[in-house]
């Protein structure tokens, strides 16, 4: 199976170049991705719990679903193959805002990533890959802003990040 590559970017946003995935997570080098966050009619986040064998972060809470962009896809196309493939359902989505962030993991891999935050909303249950996912769950906004305060080896990293501006988006922002 070939390693999937990602998108080398500048901090503009424009490519690079592409570089397989572990190899720019072990190097730290800057790459596209996305983060796609589902919300429900009562304004709950849908969280999912990494799977156990994923290489890193296992069973730890994150968004809805995150992953990188394959050359010549749009963000858009990006986050809505990989919901699927990792949530079994489809359901339109619309970039927020993008920014980036550097998380290094305990064991010597670094996300170096211009993220594109997405937005959708259903109101139904998830078809969860388990390769991908292990459980899933709504959780109001304000109560992953406390529960992560309280209780943050549970998420992972990046999603701690995330949330912080997506949070801080949604206060400044009617969406």
């Amino acid at each position: 199976m070939l390693e999937e590559k990602v998108i080398l970017v500048n901090e503009n946003d424009e490519q690079i170049g592409l570089m397989e995935k572990l190899e720019a997570h072990e190097k730290a080098i800057l790459h596209r991705a996305f983060s796609v966050f589902i919300l429900n009619s009562k304004n709950e986040i849908m969280l999912q719990q990494r799977a156990l064998q994923k290489y890193h972060s296992p069973l730890l809470w994150t968004n809805t679903c995150c992953s990188h962009q394959r050359e010549g896809e749009t963000n858009i196309q990006a986050g809505s193959r990989r919901l699927f493939e990792e949530m079994g359902f489809e359901t339109p989505l619309k970039e927020l805002f993008h920014f980036i962030y550097k998380a290094p993991f305990d064991n010597g891999l670094t996300e170096h990533e211009l993220d594109h935050v997405m937005i959708g909303y259903y109101n139904q249950a998830p078809k969860i890959n388990p390769e991908e996912v292990e459980n899933w769950k709504w959780m109001a906004i304000e109560d992953v802003k406390k529960d992560m305060q309280n209780q943050p080896a549970i998420y992972t990293v990046w999603f701690k990040i995330i949330f912080d501006e997506f949070y801080h988006f949604l206060e400044d922002h009617k969406i």
